[in-house]
């Protein structure tokens, strides 16, 4: 039972009917009371407040054969939206959303090599995407996606592009005055994809691009550890006294099975400058020995590094976000062949489906969230699957 003011009280219960009503689509009233074990009274009152705050809207009468039907409630996903930005060390991506994840605007750009510039070319991108001026709450939040570890709102380590002095939240905050929340882009990608397409209590998302990230969902929480360095997956050591990382260590795992890494030992392979994964992915179709090399590389890598998740956090699902695995999709089963430890206990390991969407779903979850006040979110929207 929850004591305390009349206020405090009231707050909880706002949050946890706001919550019932975008979790469950739609719901009437009397079955949100039922869910909740409050009062109808309590229930009628709180839902009022929340359609005069046009967070809330009736949507239509429930199908039922006895008595009254109850008219149903719904999120009022156009009262407000959220940016989400995924900070790449190639390209910044877009995406403007409303409360539901939906009605998607997508744009994405170079990203500049001076830090400086960066909350600039920010604020220009997203004034570039014409900000929807029909909510009656307009812009709520903004997410940035880093890759890298964020901790108090800023970046304590980058180690392929350089953000040192960029003040990106602060800036932001002060150009558009909504609040900023800047997160790991393989903890956003988790996020996600537990929202938008993998609903478990218990996952492990790995981010392969130009490092490798792991976003750990635990008893449906977001795990970060003391100072937000859990899941610096690809900084675990997979060869003793190996290749140096510019964490300092060596042998770490991503100077091994990142995409920079693969395509960069391929185009060596092959006598060339730089190779794009779409040059790779048709030699491999091609069956090129030496692209097929690269993969057999990625897959005894991968394997060694999932044994150590499965047996460090024991997931139920273990997902993957690679190019690798997103394209050829048979990989997966030879990783799982590879996994051999009787210790090992798992659902599946599948590859992602909301692929380079699922930081800026994940981020747009965060603001979300933020905005309403609310702690669990689900969502069912699976449209976003390759936009760029």
């Amino acid at each position: 039972m929850v004591t305390g003011s009349k206020e405090l009280i009231r707050d909880i219960n706002t949050h946890l009917i706001l919550e019932t009503i975008i979790n469950q689509a739609s719901i009437s009233r009397a079955s949100t009371a039922k869910h909740l074990g409050l009062t109808k009274a309590t229930v009628s009152a709180i839902v009022q407040d929340l359609i005069n705050r046009k967070l809330v809207i009736e949507i239509g009468s429930d199908d039922t054969s006895l008595g009254r039907k109850p008219i149903l409630l719904s999120l009022n996903k156009k009262s407000g939206y959220v940016v989400s930005i995924d900070l790449g060390v190639d390209t910044i991506s877009a995406l403007i959303s409303d409360l539901a994840g939906e009605d998607c605007c997508l744009k994405q750009i170079r990203t500049p090599k001076n830090a400086f510039n960066i909350v600039n070319e920010i604020i220009s991108l997203i004034e570039s995407m014409h900000l929807p001026t029909d909510s009656p709450y307009g812009l709520v939040g903004i997410t940035i996606g880093i890759h890298g570890v964020t901790i108090n709102n800023e970046v304590s380590f980058a180690p392929y592009y350089n953000l040192a002095g960029a003040n990106i939240a602060e800036g932001l905050n002060q150009h558009f005055g909504v609040p900023i929340y800047m997160e790991n882009e393989a903890n956003l990608s988790v996020i996600g994809e537990k929202t938008f397409q993998y609903d478990y209590a218990n996952i492990a998302n790995i981010s392969i691009h130009s490092g490798i990230g792991l976003g750990i969902i635990i008893d449906d929480q977001l795990f970060t550890g003391y100072n937000g360095r859990a899941g610096e997956f690809g900084h675990t050591i997979v060869e003793i006294d190996g290749r140096s990382c510019p964490c300092g260590n060596l042998g770490c795992l991503e100077q091994y099975v990142s995409e920079r890494v693969l395509l960069n030992e391929f185009a060596k392979l092959q006598g060339l400058e730089k190779v794009d994964f779409a040059t790779y992915s048709k030699m491999y179709e091609e069956n090129d020995p030496m692209a097929i090399q690269i993969m057999d590389q990625f897959i005894k890598y991968m394997s060694v590094g999932i044994n150590n998740i499965l047996n460090a956090y024991n997931p139920e699902i273990v997902i993957i976000n690679s190019s690798f695995t997103i394209h050829f999709p048979h990989v997966l089963g030879k990783i799982e062949d590879a996994l051999k430890s009787k210790m090992n206990s798992y659902i599946q390991i599948v590859p992602s489906v909301l692929r380079d969407t699922s930081i800026l779903l994940g981020g747009a979850c965060v603001a979300i969230k933020g905005f309403l006040g609310i702690n669990n979110l689900k969502l069912n929207n699976t449209k976003y699957q390759s936009p760029f």
